[in-house]
């Protein structure tokens, strides 16, 4: 079914027809400049500070991280963390261009394969697009390069995000998305691991997607996202 023929059965449901042309161009140029509401003065901070903030959000929601230097380290410490949980030295990794450059063939025990996830795979790791301080919130958008399977599949979801793209406010995290180009089909907004307390109040970890949020959070600068 066409757009026009959605929205014609939508009007006649309401019993109304187009809105009048003043009503329109209010409405596109409200969707043009995307105004903004009350910003929280907690996200209007020195980057430095945006970066401390980010990481005591995302630990006080059950996530953890590590931070390196620079980018060449990244397989090292995915290792690590793999050894440290006692999981398997296996995972799925997202086909992006920067996380394929990473020198992961320094570690021939751990089996890296670049696709989307499957219902078996135990850990998955993510391009992280942005970081959101206010919250300690991961912008994960969907592409041919980052699938969205794999911030659901797997129980342990790892994400590599450069210190560079920690912003303060969700205002500018979709400032720079819309910046990029055509927005993505889906974009997730990821604040720890899935958890849920729906059945009688208790946490429960892992509820409807992975059980570990971990984030690799690199120090160098990169390309724009």
């Amino acid at each position: 079914m066409s757009r026009n023929a959605i929205l014609g059965a939508i009007r006649r449901g309401l019993k109304r027809g187009e809105l009048p042309q003043d009503q329109q161009e209010m409405l596109r140029d409200r969707m043009a400049r995307h105004p903004r509401h009350l910003i929280p003065a907690r996200s209007r901070l020195p980057h430095g500070e945006q970066v401390a903030l980010f990481i005591a959000r995302l630990e006080a929601e059950f996530g953890t991280l590590e931070r390196v230097p620079d980018a060449s380290q990244v397989p090292q410490a995915v290792a690590d963390y793999l050894a440290g949980q006692n999981l398997p030295p296996r995972l799925a990794m997202a086909p992006h261009p920067e996380l394929q450059a990473l020198p992961w063939s320094s570690l021939p025990l751990l089996s890296v394969e670049a696709r989307r996830a499957e219902g078996t795979d135990m850990v998955s790791v993510q391009h992280g697009y942005a970081g959101i301080a206010e919250t300690g919130t991961l912008m994960l958008p969907s592409a041919p390069e980052r699938p969205t399977t794999l911030n659901l599949l797997a129980e342990t979801a790892i994400v590599v995000l450069r210190a560079a793209d920690v912003v303060g406010a969700y205002e500018e995290a979709w400032d720079r998305l819309r910046g990029a180009g055509p927005m993505p089909r889906n974009v997730m907004l990821v604040t720890g691991p899935s958890r849920s307390a729906d059945i009688e109040q208790t946490l429960e970890l892992g509820a409807h997607g992975p059980r570990r949020l971990h984030v690799i959070l690199v120090d160098e600068p990169g390309p724009p996202p």
